[in-house]
């Protein structure tokens, strides 16, 4: 039930970056999820989200490089959807292009800011918030079952974390409802 819930509250929001046409990005966009029909001379390229190849042991590998295992929540989603930008409230997911996710996923958690304020600390990076912050699992939390509560960290506080979400799927029906009330 949860699985299927994450699957479609990301579907909506891909589908709605469809329709009103902000699928589009500058620069080279992977064969696999570009338009085949636009023209190559163009500097805007189409994107289209395809559904995921993510392999249960590319999962591991990027596991076993952070140093922790992810949610089960967390990696339905990276199983679900290929895209470039997902963007749900404050929210922005970071790029999983279907073949440099892994290369995204690993920039946002070692090179977006020094270590020594996130992984380090055992906050793991997957999205920003709004343009001054990240959510990330707080692997110091709820090690047995891995389904960690999200945190959110301020650039501006870099030694501080605020509790934001209970976990993965809190996030993603909170996000949801958030986006719902702002736009009715």
């Amino acid at each position: 039930m949860k699985e299927q819930l994450i699957k479609t509250k990301i579907d909506f929001y891909l589908k709605k970056w469809v329709d009103i046409e902000l699928n589009k990005l500058p620069g080279q966009i992977e064969t696999e999820m570009s338009d085949p029909n636009q023209n190559k001379q163009e500097e805007w390229r189409i994107w289209f989200p395809i559904d995921s190849k993510v392999t249960a042991s590319e999962i591991e590998e990027i596991e076993g490089r952070i140093g922790h295992k992810l949610p089960n929540d967390y990696k339905t989603f990276l199983k679900h959807k290929h895209f470039y930008e997902l963007h749900i409230s404050e929210v922005s997911f970071c790029r999983h292009p279907v073949n440099a996710w892994r290369a995204k996923l690993t920039e946002m958690i070692f090179d977006g800011y020094p270590t020594e304020y996130l992984i380090e600390k055992g906050y793991i990076p997957f999205a920003d918030w709004s343009d001054w912050g990240l959510l990330c699992f707080d692997t110091n939390r709820n090690q047995a079952d891995k389904n960690y509560p999200i945190v959110l960290w301020d650039h501006e506080i870099a030694d501080e974390v605020q509790d934001q979400y209970i976990d993965f799927y809190d996030l993603i029906i909170k996000l949801d409802e958030d986006e719902r009330k702002s736009t009715s």
